[in-house]
């Protein structure tokens, strides 16, 4: 295993997926008496392991197609167009 891939991709993941909707939305789960915390545990984080499993394997088929590079730069327009679009629909309010 290479450990400095696995500590790049867990601190990556780890910082995107703090405060973003779908840990607000665990914690609003856990905040309900009535549901046992380690069933939020266990489906949440099985939800998060599949979705990364269907990550890894988009990108292992994409990437046969096209060039680590240009997903680069096709991520980071996406980024960038998400980024402008909110800004801009969130002035309205």
């Amino acid at each position: 295993m290479n450990l400095k891939l696995f500590a790049t991709v867990f601190a990556t993941v780890f910082v995107a997926e703090l405060g973003d909707k779908t840990q607000l939305a665990t914690l609003l789960y856990a905040a309900e008496a009535e549901n046992p915390k380690l069933t939020v545990f266990a489906a949440s984080a099985a939800a998060l392991v599949l979705t990364s499993a269907i990550g890894v394997l988009a990108g292992a088929i994409v990437s046969q197609y096209v060039s680590g590079r240009v997903l680069s730069y096709v991520a980071g327009a996406g980024f960038i167009a998400i980024g402008v679009w909110t800004m801009i629909t969130a002035g309205g309010d």
